[in-house]
């Protein structure tokens, strides 16, 4: 499957991406945007781990990598924590080729992820968290129509919970114009 954006393309993940994937896990900066450890097993391991993923795929959680209009793997992002009761899933991007960022491909990568979600499921809500000192981060999600609505804390972490509403991106015609439609101030809780 592949689902074009404007400046990306997003794909199915594939063994081929490990390598890439691994360099991008292990490295410090990443790691600390993602408000993680650096990954500690050898690529060996981690090979295996995503040959295992890739087999028997977990079923709340659909991969893409994020490729540029000339086929250059640049990141991945992902929807997870399905949760079909509630019409919602959280989603979660990294671009993990640094000679790509402040040029607006996560931006289109996260637009055209929104826009897959609400065209191919039957979700209400879309979330995503992101750590409270990411201004970067922040800016470019409330680009793609996500409005900020609450506050989650696991020290010692402080992330900003942001959402967008099916309703939202219906009225704007999607995901970059949901912003517009959307009321400008949120009242409703993290979890729904």
């Amino acid at each position: 499957m592949r689902v074009p954006g404007t400046k990306v393309v997003l794909r199915e993940k594939r063994l081929s991406d490990a390598l890439q994937d691994y360099q991008w896990r292990t490295d410090k900066e990443l790691a600390r945007l993602d408000a993680a450890t650096p990954l500690a097993m050898s690529f060996a391991d981690y090979h295996a781990f995503c040959m295992e993923d890739l087999q028997f795929p977990d079923p709340l959680r659909r991969r893409f990598a994020i490729e540029t209009l000339d086929g250059i793997h640049i990141g991945n992002c992902t929807y997870y924590d399905v949760d079909e009761r509630r019409g919602q899933c959280q989603v979660g991007i990294m671009i993990g080729d640094k000679s790509y960022w402040d040029q607006g491909y996560g931006t289109d990568a996260m637009t055209t992820l929104v826009d897959h979600i609400f065209r191919t499921t039957k979700f209400e809500r879309v979330y995503l968290e992101t750590l409270d000192w990411n201004i970067r981060a922040h800016l470019s999600f409330q680009k793609v129509g996500f409005f900020p609505c609450g506050r989650e804390q696991r020290p010692p972490y402080t992330f900003i919970v942001m959402e967008m509403f099916r309703h939202q991106w219906e009225t704007a015609g999607g995901a970059a114009a949901a912003r517009q439609a959307a009321p400008a101030r949120r009242t409703s809780s993290p979890g729904g």
